[in-house]
This record gives structure tokens, C-alpha cells and sequence, in this order.
């Protein structure tokens, strides 16, 4: 019999949440699941004392696990996210998560270029001209691409200089190495977002500020037309 980790049962508990599968409302007991993962009780409130904490489920005594509503879930969660992603409910999520991009990278974009060390910025031209590099070869969708890619996104918001911004480094992260892993990443580029990339970058070199907004925009407008196209 194969060895069921916490992680494992965590894993499936909260995928089957998180697209629905189990649905909210729906109460569950610390016995039927320790009888359904063939673990022991105390590696089935290891899982359910994460997925509380990501407001998931509500624990009540003689009552059981609630499973909650999902506005009542830490959306921006990495874990939340990667089940979302990889289940049914993947195109809702990735739909979110670049309308989420839309309302803040232009916003981080044009601080940036008001804001950015001369290091970042530096950083900046060598990260749209790897990208600018790897898009021209048709290597869109390899891993060297997805590493320059969010490390652009992460440069991004950290040199706006806004801790709160920044903060949503790990959801975008997400959604780009969602898309990577289910092979949905171009291997070439759509050159609308690739040129963009390239131009805000050039822009927060130089501090232009309004170009620098302008480019974000438009590369996550081309990727939001990708996401509901594709």
C-alpha cells in the first residue's frame, strides 16, 4: 500500500474544495476523511488546520468541517492558486489573476520609472533583452524563458517601492508558471506583449513614467485577450 503524506492528503482535500468538487456548505468529519485517506487522525488536522487558516473550512465542535464560500478564502494564496490552476475551474482563475495584473502592474510600472535604483534599472534592460532574445527564437515556452519572465514581473513590483504592490509578487508568479506548466505559454511570443515588455522596461531605464504605464498596460491587455481566446 502506497504512504499517504500530509501533503498529499492536503493537496487533494483542498483541489476538490477549490474547484468545487466538494462544494461549500458541504460538512465533513475528521473520521470519514481519516477513513477515506487511510491516515492517521492527526495527519487529517495537520490538513484541516491549513486549509482553516486559508478560510477554507470551519471547524465546530460536534459539527464537523464546514467547507466556507469562497469569498471567505485567501484568494491570493499560492496554494489556493495552484489548485485552481491545475483543476477545472483553471480558466476562471487565470482569467482573475490577469485582470488582477491589469489593475496593478501599469500602477507598479509607472512608479518604477519614477522610483527604480539604477541597478534595477539595469536589471530591467538585461531582462527585456533575455526575453527579447529567447521570444525571436521561438523558445517561449522553456523553462530559461518562464525564470526571465517572472523574475521581470518580481523586478516590476519591487522597484515601484511599495511593499503593498510588491506583495502580490507570488500570485503572478503563479499564474505565469501556471500557464508554463500547462503547456498554454506560446513558444513564440505574441509579439503585441513581447514588444511591450520590452518597452516598459526601456521606459522605467530612462524614467519615463507615462510609457512606462502605457507598455504595462498593453502587455497585460494582450495577455488577458490571450487567456480569454485561448
Amino acid at each position: 500500500m502506497t504512504a499517504v503524506s500530509h501533503g498529499s492528503v492536503l493537496d487533494e482535500l483542498g483541489s476538490e474544495i477549490a474547484n468545487g468538487v466538494i462544494p461549500a456548505g458541504t460538512v465533513l468529519t475528521l473520521a470519514t476523511l481519516e477513513t477515506r485517506f487511510g491516515v492517521s487522525r492527526t495527519m487529517v488536522r495537520e490538513a484541516v488546520r491549513v486549509l482553516e487558516a486559508l478560510g477554507m473550512v470551519s471547524s465546530r465542535r460536534r459539527v464537523g468541517l464546514t467547507v466556507l464560500p469562497d469569498e471567505q478564502w485567501s484568494s491570493l494564496d499560492s496554494r489556493l492558486i495552484q489548485w485552481r490552476l491545475t483543476g477545472a475551474r483553471s480558466h476562471q482563475q487565470f482569467v482573475a489573476l490577469t485582470e488582477l495584473r491589469l489593475a496593478i502592474e501599469p500602477v507598479a510600472a509607472r512608479l518604477a520609472a519614477l522610483r527604480a535604483t539604477h541597478s534595477q534599472r539595469q536589471q530591467f534592460a538585461d531582462l527585456a533583452a533575455t526575453l527579447q532574445r529567447l521570444g525571436d527564437a521561438g523558445l517561449g515556452d522553456s523553462e530559461e524563458y518562464l525564470a526571465a519572465d517572472i523574475a521581470f514581473h518580481d523586478l516590476l513590483l519591487d522597484a515601484s517601492g511599495n511593499l503593498m504592490l510588491a506583495a502580490i509578487k507570488t500570485p503572478i508568479a503563479e499564474v505565469l508558471r501556471g500557464r508554463h506548466n500547462l503547456g498554454l505559454t506560446p513558444g513564440d511570443p505574441r509579439a503585441e506583449a513581447l514588444h511591450n515588455h520590452v518597452g516598459a522596461a526601456s521606459a522605467v531605464l530612462r524614467g519615463d513614467s507615462d510609457a512606462a504605464e502605457q507598455h504595462a498596460r498593453r502587455y497585460v491587455l494582450a495577455v488577458l485577450d490571450e487567456v480569454h481566446t485561448g
